[in-house]
């Protein structure tokens, strides 16, 4: 049992690890020893996870979500088979924990009359200047 807030913990049959050879340092070691993990979090199917949270989540995982609702995580960051799990679920708390902030509704604004008129003032005198640039007309 994955705990993420107070409300919402993941059970253990949503979570399905996968442990696979890891690329970079690790000597000899690195072609024996399957030390990075693959965690597959069952989304769409989870009892746990409210609509609109699942929402959020799905934009927030991005690539990380399958076409069948599924989100995979990838880490292969130490050389520790243990650590890496670790990580790997703490991240998907944190991403989870993210998908249950309600984003806050952006209230769109007009510019006030005082601000409008400054910007028109401003693009006049910049085309006053731009127009005495020409060539000069001059008596030779």
């Amino acid at each position: 049992m994955l705990r993420v807030t107070d409300e919402i913990s993941i059970a253990d049959w949503e979570l399905s690890e996968q442990f696979i050879r890891a690329s970079g340092p690790g000597g000899q070691n690195v072609n024996k020893v399957s030390t990075a993990v693959e965690l597959r979090f069952e989304a769409e199917r989870s009892p746990n996870l409210p609509g609109p949270v699942k929402a959020r989540l799905k934009r927030l995982a991005g690539r990380r979500w399958t076409k069948d609702g599924a989100v995979i995580l990838f880490c292969d960051e130490t050389r520790s088979q243990a650590r890496n799990r670790d990580l790997v679920r703490e991240r998907l708390v944190e991403l989870i924990e993210k998908a249950t902030h309600r984003p806050k509704r952006r209230i769109p604004t007009k510019p006030t009359k005082g601000s409008q008129r400054r910007r028109i003032e401003a693009k006049k005198q910049r085309g006053e200047v731009k127009a005495l640039r020409g060539k000069v007309s001059g008596s030779e």
